[in-house]
C-alpha cells in the first residue's frame, strides 16, 4: 500500500533516530513506533493528555465556529468533527486549525466526517457525486466510491472516516447508509471501503457498534434497545481482521443477555461491552470512538464523558460542551490513578494513529 509516511525522530541516548510510519504499521508491534509513542506522550502535560480525547463538531448541528476557534486556542482539544458544510469550508476549516496548531506548538488535529457514501454528498456540499450505499451493486462500483470519497476527503484535509455503517438494512434510521439491503454484501462491501479508505491514508470507522440495524428506534432521539441476542456482532470480527483502525459505538442497551448485559447504560457507557467485548473478547486494538454525545441515547445520564472513558472509549465525540468535558476529565485525572492509566492508554492511540497518518513531522 502507498502511504503519505512521515519522519519521526526519537532521541535515544542523544542519538536521532530516523522512522518512516504509515497506517499498515498501527496494528503492528513495531518498537520503533512505540517508542516514538511514548516520546510524544512524556512531553504532553496533563492538561494536553487530556485533550487527545475530545472531538467537537463545527458546521450545521455543530459548535459554532468561534467556540471551536477557543477550544483550539484553549488546547483543549484533540480534533474536530467536520459535520456539515461547503467544500470550500470544509478546507478553510483545517488549514485555519492547521494554521493554529502550529502557531501553539499543539499536536496537529484529527479531523472527521460522516462520509458515508449515503450522506457524503450533503454534509459536504460541492464534493463529487456518489450512489448511496444501498444502491452499490458490485465491487468494482464500492471501490470507486470509496475512492472518489478518500479523494475529496485528501483535498479538504479530512484523515478519519466515520464510514463505513455495517449495520443491516432493517432500521429506517440507519438501513440506507450501508450496504445491508443485500446481506450478504455487507461484509465484502464493508471490507472493501474499509481497504480503499486506509490506503488513501484515511483511518475507516465500523459503526454502530454492536449493531444498530434490528432495532426500530432512533439513537439520535432516545436510548434504544437490543432484547437478548446480538445478531449483528458477526458483522465485526471479519472487519478486525480486515484491519479496521476504528469503530464507532453506539447509544444501545442490552438486557435479557447473560454475558452483555448493559444494567440500563448505553453501550458507550458500558465496560461490559466496551473493554470486555470489543476490546478483550474481539480483540480490537484500534480507535474505539462513541457515537455523538449529544444524541437523546445517552444525553439523560450523568457524566458521560467520564463513564465513557471509564468504559474504554478512546475518543469523546460531539460532548455537549467540550469545555466542561475537559475539566471534569482533568479533575478526575488528577485523583484516580484507574482513571489516570485509562486515559493515558486513549491518549497514546490517539497518539499514534496521529504517528501513522503523518501528521507529525519532527
Amino acid at each position: 500500500m502507498q502511504y503519505l509516511s512521515i519522519l519521526f525522530f526519537v532521541c535515544i541516548s542523544s542519538v536521532a533516530i530516523s522512522q518512516e510510519f504509515s497506517l499498515d504499521d498501527y496494528l503492528s508491534e513495531n518498537e520503533n513506533l512505540n517508542k516514538a509513542v511514548d516520546s510524544v506522550f512524556e512531553n504532553l502535560s496533563a492538561h494536553d493528555r487530556v485533550s487527545q480525547l475530545i472531538m467537537p463538531a463545527v458546521g450545521r448541528l455543530g459548535s459554532p465556529e468561534d467556540t471551536i476557534k477557543a477550544l483550539v486556542a484553549q488546547k483543549k482539544i484533540g480534533g474536530v468533527l467536520l459535520l456539515n458544510g461547503t467544500f470550500g469550508q470544509f478546507k478553510n476549516w483545517t488549514s485555519s486549525y492547521n494554521e493554529m496548531n502550529s502557531n501553539l506548538n499543539a499536536l496537529p488535529f484529527l479531523y472527521s466526517a460522516d462520509a458515508e457514501p449515503s450522506l457524503v454528498n450533503r454534509k459536504m456540499i460541492g464534493s463529487r457525486t456518489v450512489p448511496k450505499a444501498n444502491h452499490i451493486s458490485s465491487q468494482d462500483q464500492l471501490v470507486e466510491t470509496a475512492t472518489i470519497i478518500s479523494e475529496d476527503l485528501n483535498q479538504v484535509g479530512v484523515n478519519y472516516n466515520f464510514a463505513p455503517v455495517a449495520d443491516v438494512a432493517k432500521n429506517k434510521t440507519v438501513g440506507y447508509r450501508g450496504f445491508g439491503t443485500n446481506p450478504e454484501n455487507i461484509i465484502p462491501y464493508s471490507e472493501g471501503f474499509i481497504k480503499t479508505t486506509q490506503e488513501h491514508n484515511i483511518v475507516a470507522t465500523a459503526k454502530h457498534f454492536p449493531g444498530h440495524g434490528l432495532i426500530s428506534g432512533d439513537t439520535h432521539k432516545s436510548l434504544q434497545v437490543i432484547d437478548g441476542e446480538l445478531k449483528e456482532l458477526e458483522n465485526y470480527p471479519p472487519l478486525i481482521e480486515t484491519g479496521v483502525l476504528s469503530i464507532m459505538v453506539a447509544h444501545i442497551a442490552i438486557k435479557n443477555n447473560k454475558t452483555y448485559n448493559t444494567d440500563g447504560l448505553p453501550a458507550t457507557l458500558s465496560e461490559t461491552i466496551v473493554t470486555d467485548l470489543l476490546r478483550d473478547s474481539l480483540g480490537f486494538k484500534g480507535l474505539i470512538v462513541t457515537d455523538a454525545l449529544n444524541m437523546g441515547g445517552v444525553i439523560r445520564f450523568e457524566d458521560v464523558s467520564i463513564k465513557a472513558i471509564q468504559a474504554g472509549c478512546d475518543i469523546l465525540l460531539m460532548p455537549v460542551s467540550a469545555s466542561k468535558s475537559h475539566a471534569a476529565i482533568l479533575k478526575k485525572y488528577n485523583e484516580q490513578q484507574v482513571f489516570e492509566e485509562k486515559v493515558n492508554s486513549s491518549c497514546k492511540r490517539v497518539i499514534r494513529m496521529k504517528l501513522c497518518l503523518g501528521l507529525m513531522d519532527s
